[in-house]
């Protein structure tokens, strides 16, 4: 899997943290073949507002964006078996956001990152919380996600 992090913005408190590991496990639980390829980058508030405006007509920063690139099981097909990649698409996370939510839900930065690229992650591979059953299906996701990545990697018990 081709997994490429830009740390824009905060690189200082995001490098230690796992995430290429964690964006590794992820793809691999959702059953993403080897071909698949990921962008995930760290902005600063303005620049996800700007985008959150743009592209979903919200105002404000938001705490994560996901953008997709090809669909996600025509094109996996078509990827895996010509040998080609397959482009997932784009996580854009927030990590002020972040911050400020770790008050709010009572948990740490490390947490609340891994949380937002475990989600950002989910909807690259179709998930959605637009309906009520389509959330508590992605809630359920993300909770056996992060808690077998904590018994897989113990280290992230830490963060």
């Amino acid at each position: 899997m081709d997994i490429q992090i830009n740390y824009d913005y905060r690189k200082e408190d995001l490098e230690m943290l796992p995430l290429h590991e964690l964006a590794g496990y992820v793809l691999s639980r959702e059953e993403r073949p080897e071909c698949t390829e990921v962008s995930i980058s760290f902005v600063d508030d303005d620049t996800i507002a700007r985008l959150n405006a743009d592209y979903r007509g919200k105002e404000g920063p938001t705490d994560v964006l996901s953008f997709e690139c090809d669909g996600v099981e025509d094109e996996m097909s078509q990827a895996m078996g010509e040998g080609m990649a397959f482009e997932l698409g784009d996580v854009i996370i927030a990590p002020d956001v972040a911050q400020r939510q770790t008050k709010e839900f009572g948990t740490s930065f490390s947490e609340e990152v891994c949380l937002l690229l475990v989600h950002g992650l989910l909807h690259l591979c179709g998930y959605d919380h637009i309906e009520e059953a389509e959330a508590e299906v992605m809630e359920t996701r993300e909770a056996e996600i992060l808690d077998a990545w904590t018994q897989f990697y113990p280290a992230a018990r830490n963060g």
